[in-house]
């Protein structure tokens, strides 16, 4: 019997959470109760960090003017990409990307700046600032869901552009645009899974044994 195991009963509702996180586009405007909001961004922070350099950034964006200058940057991006997947423009165009105007709050998390003095970690691989973000916006990504609030991640900004808006300093970048709030329901399924615009990999596809497997994508 391993002694640091969890009870049963939590083991489940860890792996439940995972299964039933969805990266949300429908919000009901009601607002966020601050202690919740405060849980959240919590578990966020209690993510690992390479270095533990903790290079996470949250901007809650409190201004109803700056949240449609936001969403104006996001309409802006998401034109251009339709136009870019050529074949699939209009169906893009149909999809809901995000729900900035509708959901309780709206976070940017962004990398800090002057993260090049972290080398712990980092002298060959810069990029795990980034992997050490991502881990936090799981972090809170499963809170919310198991809290019963809704989160989504729109990436589609120019990180210049918002950066600017948002009066970051030289070397700081942003990375998501958070919608979090109540939501009307939870999807059965990833959204872009229920729109086919795409479907989950097997996982056997994706798992390999000591080395990549002749024939595959990028093998040599």
């Amino acid at each position: 019997m391993n002694p640091h195991r969890y009870a049963q009963p939590e083991i489940e509702a860890i792996y439940r959470v995972i299964r039933e996180r969805r990266d949300m586009r429908h919000f009901l405007p009601d607002a966020v109760a601050p202690e919740l909001l405060q849980r959240l961004l919590q578990a966020a922070h209690h993510a690992p960090s390479v270095g533990f350099m903790q290079p996470w950034r949250f901007l809650r964006i409190r201004s109803a003017a700056l949240r449609r200058q936001i969403h104006a940057l996001v309409e802006q991006e998401r034109i251009a990409t339709a136009q870019a997947l050529g074949q699939r423009e209009q169906e893009f165009m149909r999809l809901k990307v995000e729900g900035i105007l509708e959901c309780g709050e709206v976070l940017v998390a962004a990398l800090m700046d002057q993260r090049e003095r972290h080398v712990f970690g980092r002298r060959t691989m810069p990029q795990m600032d980034l992997a050490s973000l991502s881990c936090a916006l799981q972090n809170m990504w499963l809170a919310a869901r198991a809290e019963g609030l809704g989160m989504g991640w729109v990436s589609l900004f120019d990180p210049a552009a918002l950066a600017q808006l948002l009066r970051m300093p030289d070397g700081a970048a942003p990375v998501a645009v958070l919608c979090l709030g109540h939501v009307p329901a939870f999807y059965d399924k990833p959204m872009l899974e229920q729109e086919q615009w795409a479907a989950r990999q097997p996982l056997a596809d994706l798992v390999f044994d000591d080395h990549w497997p002749a024939g595959e994508e990028g093998s040599a």
